[in-house]
């Protein structure tokens, strides 16, 4: 995955930055516009989708997604339990509704297998009439959905599981910044409130499970005094709360799969030995304490990501999250590994089908399993290419973000090579020790540096010196001063 996030605000008028980005899109293999066949098919979808015979349209379910999103994948409802826990109600966008299985909007997604992300825009799955308009869980319309059911017990724990086809409609459209003011002031109306209690349980079943949640900062560009700077902003305990509904409903999703004996799984191996003593050495060069004895899992819950040095480190957690993938079985034979070692448990992506395409056809799945049917012929036969076709799509979009940061980073200092920077040195090359990894203090950079003869001193301050910083040609480089 990609080593951090990155956002650039509709405000920013950078006008090198954004051509830059232009030149990325037309770079790398990137679908642009959908062709003509498709658009037509979209537009007959949009006007004429298959509806579900069963209506939840009375359940009041709202949103949680930045203030300018449109591609509405998730609406959740959470009350209480007569006789105590919880009910979690959250309806995913039912975009089998729209897609005919063989036709040309369904080989365009095949083709694109997920939205991708750029700091300034996005490529998506599906043409935006769709994915920001008929299919998307926008308030105050009635939407097809997958509308899932779970149950937890006073502790959190699922107790109980279902998933059917319902016509649902959003009724608040919220931010994550309104819904963590609205909580912390005690404004919010229970089925928001609540958003905090079942979150904070299923944080709990979490740590239970050994399983770990890195609230990455993202890196946003700000601007300071007319000229633009990047920093990082940390997650909200809202962002973290949400997030569990979603991992909540994967799991959920995984057992079905596992227990019915077809499905695809989203597998992580553990990490191995080399990668956790890297990390190591990184968190003594950005001074985090982290006693041998203190497990990797409860290091990262204690951080704050507030803290310059704490956000650095958990950007270089991240590493941790290679290897990921996707792994089909059918006729009862579980695979191996099934666990996604970070979840600590088997998990599945099935609640943003709006983005990626995998989640539509472990949607299907997991309607089969719940039913005790056979999943449709048609998710049958795509199961075994799934897995190839989403790890070119994750490759292409890992290679997006990463190729997005260096472009800003480049773009933002270009006017600046020859000055001198306070960084910290997070990483030395073994076989090159003059050459390694610098996080600047201010803008918010991590960056190769190189160019100097003596052994870069780990974990210490360092002046350096930039030297390259070129969008178009190059990514930012810095050398000792």
């Amino acid at each position: 995955m990609p080593r951090r996030h990155l956002h650039v605000p509709p405000t920013a008028e950078a006008p090198p930055l954004r051509a830059a980005l232009r030149e990325l899109r037309a770079s790398l293999d990137v679908p642009q516009e959908f062709p003509p066949e498709v658009l037509a098919e979209a537009e007959a979808a949009a006007r004429e989708p298959r509806l579900p015979d069963a209506d939840a349209t009375d359940i009041p379910l709202f949103t949680i997604d930045p203030p300018t999103s449109t591609d509405l994948d998730q609406a959740m409802h959470l009350s209480r339990r007569d006789g105590g826990g919880y009910r979690v109600r959250y309806a995913i966008a039912d975009v089998a509704a729209f897609v005919t299985p063989g036709g040309a909007l369904d080989r365009e997604a095949h083709a694109r297998a997920v939205t991708l992300y750029f700091p300034d825009d996005k490529v998506p799955l599906h043409p935006p009439l769709l994915s920001e308009g008929a299919a998307s869980l926008l308030p105050d319309r009635d939407v097809p959905a997958l509308l899932w059911t779970i149950d937890l017990d006073a502790d959190g724990h699922s107790t109980a599981v279902d998933v059917r086809r319902a016509l649902v409609r959003s009724r608040a459209k919220l931010d994550y910044e309104g819904v963590q003011k609205a909580i912390d002031t005690g404004t919010a109306e229970e089925p928001l409130a609540l958003l905090r209690d079942i979150g904070l349980l299923r944080e709990r079943c979490e740590v239970e499970r050994g399983g770990i949640s890195l609230g990455v900062p993202e890196q946003e560009i700000v601007e300071r005094d007319g000229h633009y700077a990047l920093a990082y902003r940390a997650p909200r305990p809202a962002d973290a709360w949400n997030a569990q509904i979603s991992l909540l409903t994967g799991i959920a999703a995984a057992d079905l799969m596992t227990e019915h004996g077809t499905g695809i799984l989203r597998t992580l191996p553990a990490a191995p030995d080399g990668a956790v003593h890297r990390l190591r050495r990184c968190a003594r060069a950005l001074h985090v304490d982290w006693p041998h004895h203190v497990p990797y899992a409860d290091l990262v819950r204690a951080l704050d990501p507030r803290e310059p040095n704490h956000a650095a480190f958990l950007q270089e957690c991240t590493t941790l999250l290679r290897g990921a993938g996707y792994t089909a079985f059918t006729g009862g034979e579980l695979p191996e590994p099934r666990i996604h070692s970070a979840v600590a448990a088997a998990y599945t992506h099935c609640t943003a089908p709006l983005r990626r395409l995998v989640d539509r056809y472990a949607g299907e799945i997991c309607l089969a399993a719940v039913a005790n049917e056979d999943p449709p012929q048609w998710v049958l036969e795509a199961l075994p290419e799934l897995p190839k076709e989403m790890a070119e799509g994750t490759r292409r979009a890992n290679t997006v973000e990463r190729e997005s940061v260096d472009i800003v980073e480049a773009a933002l200092l270009r006017d600046r090579v020859g000055e001198l920077f306070d960084a910290i040195v997070i990483d030395v090359r073994e076989d090159e020790p003059a050459v390694g990894t610098v996080h600047l203090e201010d803008p918010a950079v991590v960056a190769r540096v190189s160019g100097g003869t003596a052994p870069l001193p780990l974990g210490e301050r360092l002046r350096v010196r930039l030297t390259q910083a070129d969008p178009g040609a190059a990514k930012v480089q810095f050398a000792p001063a």
